[in-house]
């Protein structure tokens, strides 16, 4: 019986410890904090909604009233007619097909331009190094103008490995990735090279699998990148059919200035497939985030 008691006492004890826990941890403010929040995401979500009832209106559909936007009547023909009647999956496809190759050779030449400035040693390697450090000072549209003469020059323009080609130089993904691998453990990369391990193993089998977080962060940021590029697709690109979804929307929204059905449901057949892979790829991207300390 004393026992029993005792055992008792001991669980009120945790419990009310428990309870002390969580009174302490309670924010007096997190109701104000969620509604807040709410708030601010019905603030960013309602244009993606409006976006999607409007593309299922009835074409030439108008209207004074913004709530008769969200009312009947409904049809998909517009989705119909987009799909087959436009470009709009051959941008889809061109967009996608530019993004990942691009990502793809991103994370080959940054990795390999880290791995020997990080590991190798070589004369004017710091050199080289503060050169990658100068890149970043220098925008992007500052450099237009010699990168379209030096693509014409080498027939790239109206291609896609114009469209490519031109967007693989990184400096940031080489900082970042020459910062993490000079943590890798220096007896880690003595013992390989000791035991015979040539430098591309010591790449391929040591050094890169263990950069994983660093090349999902900056995959994810050159995919971002690409896919959303217009300024270098709209100068280099003249046939429609090699249009980009930055490009090619534009093009279409123009041929219906007055009209609002017809440029959102192409708009939302654009935006749908990027929506899907947020939501399956969102981990990822807040870690991308949070790992290369971009906040946007």
């Amino acid at each position: 019986m004393s026992n029993r008691r005792f055992s008792n006492e001991a669980t009120i004890e945790v419990k009310k410890s428990k309870n002390t826990v969580l009174q302490r941890n309670r924010d007096p403010k997190l109701g104000l904090k969620v509604t807040l929040g709410f708030i601010i995401a019905l603030i960013f979500i309602l244009p993606i909604i409006w976006m999607l009832f409007v593309s299922i209106k009835p074409n030439g559909f108008s209207t004074t009233e913004p709530f008769e936007w969200f009312l009947p009547p409904y049809t998909f023909y517009n989705y119909v007619d987009i799909m087959f009647g436009s470009l709009i999956f051959r941008w889809l496809f061109n967009s996608l097909f530019v993004a990942v190759i691009t990502t793809i050779l991103t994370l080959i030449i940054t990795s390999l331009a880290a791995f020997a400035i990080s590991q190798m040693k070589f004369r004017f390697k710091n050199f080289i190094f503060i050169f990658f450090l100068l890149g970043l000072m220098i925008p992007g549209e500052a450099t237009i103008i010699p990168l379209y003469e030096v693509a014409k020059s080498f027939g790239l323009i109206d291609t896609y490995a114009g469209l490519i080609l031109p967007m693989i130089a990184s400096p940031l993904g080489v900082i970042i990735l020459k910062s993490f691998f000079d943590n890798v453990p220096k007896e880690v990369v003595e013992s390989a090279i000791i035991d015979g391990c040539s430098y591309f193993k010591l790449f391929y089998k040591i050094v890169l699998p263990l950069a994983k977080p660093a090349l999902s962060a900056i995959g994810i940021f050159t995919f971002i990148g690409s896919w959303n590029n217009f300024l270098w697709p709209y100068l280099s690109v003249l046939s429609e059919t090699l249009y980009t979804l930055p490009v090619g929307l534009p093009v279409f929204n123009a041929t219906y200035s007055q009209a609002y059905v017809q440029p959102m449901t192409a708009n939302a057949i654009a935006s749908i497939p990027v929506i899907i892979a947020f939501l399956i790829f969102e981990k990822q991207i807040v870690k991308g985030i949070s790992f290369t300390g971009i906040k946007g």
